[in-house]
């Protein structure tokens, strides 16, 4: 019998290499179906990857491109001045906070915009993107529905590109850094990084597909112990806050969905929840900067690719039976402090801690 799933993957840069393994490896499970994909940003093109080589009606396929995107990022990676220093190479560091390109590219562009020292708007990602996918074939499918998120510049909410609108362009808006790259204009409006509003959106999934189970591939941690006390560590700690602020508020509706189907009475073909799972290596990415986002060098996607191929398969052997059945993830931690639900029974709690 086929599980029946939605994936949601989370944006990260380089990072994304993670989510690459975790698919890989989840895509050899035979009774595996697919209904529904969500990405932002690295998990954009993920799910680009996934939902073509699925529309093409093979999961070997959907990992062939998978590993075509992502050797691609690596060899035009070569060529990028921003590279690791002799020094992070001997002691095994995958940061460029080290690399005298990478500080200067950060002072760089705290001084000028991408529309001062990039006015043709190069992106040689783009090129990329067009060369490996076809959006006429995923425009054309029903099956998995796709949706890409991006953030409306000029009104601050979020944009979700799904079929027959998807295009290149949908997924550089996704993935557009305003430090880095010019606002991505769309039918006369402008986008940029999805991360910021949705990373990666949940409720497309919920509401559009038939799939109860939705699966999160985690790349952004949520915890640190350590306070940041430099410059640069509290500009790291403040990304990965940002880009989990809006996952962090689905998450809580998505728990107060929950409440009110379960303690209401009310039907769930009209008022659909869901069970919650997701695959992360928290501690791991935790021991990565946010400056090795940008390290794209062949050997560091390799070392995230078989890091995620570890990761879901100890999900699998751990958690595959629940599938379909019941939750194995339950973010209580978002319901903290007066925004957690009045009317929660103390044995429902602890059944979702469970």
């Amino acid at each position: 019998m086929k599980k029946q799933i939605d994936i949601a993957l989370q944006g990260g840069g380089a990072h994304g290499a993670f989510t690459w393994g975790v698919l890989d490896r989840l895509l050899e499970e035979p009774d595996l179906e697919i209904a529904g994909i969500s990405g932002t940003s690295a998990g954009a093109m993920n799910a680009v990857a996934l939902a073509q080589g699925l529309c093409e009606g093979s999961a070997e396929r959907a990992r062939e491109l998978l590993s075509d995107y992502w050797l691609a990022i690596s060899d035009a990676a070569r060529y990028s001045p921003i590279q690791r220093t002799v020094l992070d190479r001997l002691w095994g560091r995958w940061s460029l906070e080290y690399s005298p390109s990478f500080i200067l590219s950060q002072h760089f562009s705290r001084s000028f915009s991408p529309y001062q020292y990039n006015p043709m708007d190069i992106n040689p990602l783009k090129d990329i993107v067009e060369d490996i996918f076809d959006f006429d074939l995923i425009n054309r499918s029903e099956t998995p529905r796709l949706f890409l998120s991006a953030t409306n510049v000029r009104t601050g909410r979020p944009k979700v590109f799904r079929q027959p609108d998807l295009s290149a362009e949908a997924v550089m808006a996704s993935a557009c850094l305003p430090f880095m790259f010019q606002a991505v204009e769309i039918d006369g409006e402008a986008y940029w990084d999805g991360g910021y509003m949705g990373n990666p959106p949940l409720f497309p999934l919920i509401d559009e597909t038939n799939a109860r189970d939705v699966v999160l591939i985690q790349i952004n941690p949520f915890y640190r112990e350590e306070v940041p006390k430099t410059a640069y560590e509290i500009e790291n700690r403040l990304n990965e806050i940002t880009f989990n602020g809006s996952l962090i508020k689905e998450l809580r509706s998505i728990g107060f969905l929950y409440e009110l189907i379960q303690h209401e009475g009310l039907e769930r073909e009209a008022y659909r929840d869901a069970r919650l799972h997701m695959i992360s290596a928290e501690a791991e990415m935790r021991d990565l900067s946010v400056s090795s986002k940008l390290n794209a060098e062949r050997q560091f996607l390799h070392h995230l690719h078989k890091l995620g191929r570890t990761t879901a398969e100890t999900w699998i052997d751990q958690h595959w039976e629940d599938v379909g059945k019941r939750t194995t993830w339950s973010p209580r931690f978002v319901f903290e402090e007066s925004l957690k639900p009045a009317h929660l029974p103390e044995e429902e709690e602890r059944e979702l801690d469970s």
